[in-house]
């Protein structure tokens, strides 16, 4: 059976007419090696019921799948490093299909809403009218990467684009920042909208309110149907809200995007598209992980400012569409916003109960504050790991290897603000994840290492391993 009866397709981006995006086919690739299939992400959309050939076959050549209309590069413009570029669009992917998450993954979501709608979007799968001088691949190191961040993400509560699909293509790749020839690969991701800032900023480079009236009705009604219809500040209040969310988890998990354009930020607050990514080994806030961004732009202690000015962008192309001062107004709700969800994800990544503002905040303050003195004596990941559910895990991290540090002065504050809340969910410290010394992390060294195993003998086990173990953490924290 191709796809299961809960298979329900939804091509609602397409209705908009081809103002916004070009009609593409994929590259002919000259072989399709399946490497990596997200048979539980593929359950939420009822396509886990695909053999590997039809999976290569969707996936790897794309044919269609049922009720899914040709692929399609989607149009828009976007800030690069706050440069304004008029030249962007979908250079090396497309918008392979849409579809309504399953009844039972809904179920499991707790929504009162119809299931969420998802796309299926491609990275690497040839040239567009968008690829300019581009060859419109991907690297197969670009595509293991996506991977590792995308599942890392999940596993710590990140609202994230999962990947879906990697399949390696038999290329060889010319690059100027890694050896090369390198082999090639082309994934495929399933995200909550595509639907970028950038998308609103051309239309209102073209000053088309009645492109910008038309993309705030699709987005609202699909992403945010609390939003009254007509209601443009309205949208930008909901997208703030997301995006500061992101933000705060973003800064939870330690996590640097890398970069974080306009084109890469979308209305629905979902990370996606992840290229120079870095987790922190330790609190650093000029810690960034692109090479070239040189004056630590999107550094991450600097990520929110970085997507507050990207709103402001979006604000500013929505304003063909209304009042500027009401729009301001939605845009200022980001800071508030901001540091409510940073104290909501630092007590979820500690497994503790809310207090209420002042206790809350007074553990954020703390924790980032040991952070801050520790250096790197205290690693990022292990903090949460050792103190997952509080004073429950007491006896745990006092026994663990670092409980020398948990012994100092520089600990007392955060000993007390953390004590001070009670477990949120104490019987999860009997999954296995918690009796290990170690939590799982996602530092350079062991992606390079990964990657290198591929690369040297085509050994694949590390990477799997990996991947069970992350799925462990993200079981364990569930």
């Amino acid at each position: 059976m191709p796809v299961s009866p809960d298979y329900r397709p939804e091509p609602r981006f397409f209705d908009l007419g081809d103002e916004y995006g070009d009609a593409v086919r994929a590259a002919e690739f000259p072989k399709t090696l399946l490497r990596f299939r997200n048979d539980r992400a593929a359950a939420t959309v009822g396509l886990e019921t695909l053999t590997d050939a039809e999976w290569i076959a969707h996936f790897g050549r794309f044919e269609p799948l049922p009720g899914q209309p040709q692929p399609i590069a989607m149009r828009y413009h976007g800030h690069q490093f706050r440069t304004y570029n008029p030249d962007l669009g979908d250079g090396r992917g497309f918008l392979a299909g849409q579809l309504r998450e399953t009844s039972r993954a809904q179920a499991a979501s707790d929504s009162a809403l119809p299931g969420r709608l998802l796309d299926l979007g491609t990275k690497g799968s040839g040239t567009t009218p968008w690829s300019r001088t581009a060859d419109g691949r991907l690297t197969l190191k670009g595509g293991v990467r996506e991977v590792l961040a995308a599942e890392m993400l999940e596993a710590q509560g990140v609202p994230t684009s999962r990947a879906f699909s990697l399949i390696e293509t038999g290329e060889d790749l010319e690059r100027g920042d890694e050896p090369s020839p390198t082999r090639s690969a082309v994934l495929v991701r399933l995200s909550h909208s595509h639907i970028r800032f950038g998308t609103f900023q051309r239309a209102a480079y073209f000053g088309r309110p009645d492109m910008i009236e038309a993309l705030v009705e699709h987005a609202r009604s699909l992403y945010h149907p609390h939003v009254a219809q007509g209601d443009v500040p309205g949208f930008l209040a909901a997208v703030v809200e997301a995006s500061a969310r992101l933000t705060a988890r973003w800064i939870a998990a330690g996590f640097v995007h890398g970069v974080l354009n306009t084109d890469n930020l979308n209305v629905t607050g979902e990370s996606f598209d992840y290229g120079p990514w870095r987790f922190l080994p330790f609190y650093e806030p000029g810690f960034t992980a692109a090479y070239f961004d040189q004056t630590g732009l999107y550094a991450f202690a600097r990520q929110p400012e970085a997507v507050f000015w990207a709103l402001t962008q979006l604000g500013g192309a929505l304003k063909l569409a209304a009042d500027a001062e009401a729009l301001t107004e939605a845009l200022n709700g980001f800071g508030p916003a901001y540091i409510r969800h940073l104290r909501a994800a630092f007590l979820e990544r500690l497994d503790v109960k809310s207090l209420g503002e002042a206790a809350d905040q007074r553990l954020l303050d703390s924790t980032l504050a040991l952070q801050r003195e520790g250096g790197e004596a205290i690693r990022w990941e292990p903090l949460f790991h050792d103190w997952f559910g509080g004073f429950a895990s007491s006896a745990r991290a006092l026994a663990g290897p670092r409980a020398a540090l948990y012994q100092t002065k520089a600990f007392a504050d955060f000993r007390f603000a953390l004590f001070e809340h009670e477990p949120d969910r104490p019987e999860r410290l009997e999954h296995p994840v918690f009796a290990a010394a170690e939590p799982e992390e996602m530092l350079i060294d062991e992606v390079e290492a990964i990657w290198a195993a591929i690369d040297a003998h085509d050994d694949w086990s590390p990477l799997h391993d990996k991947l069970i173990r992350i799925e462990a953490t993200r079981s364990a924290r569930a």
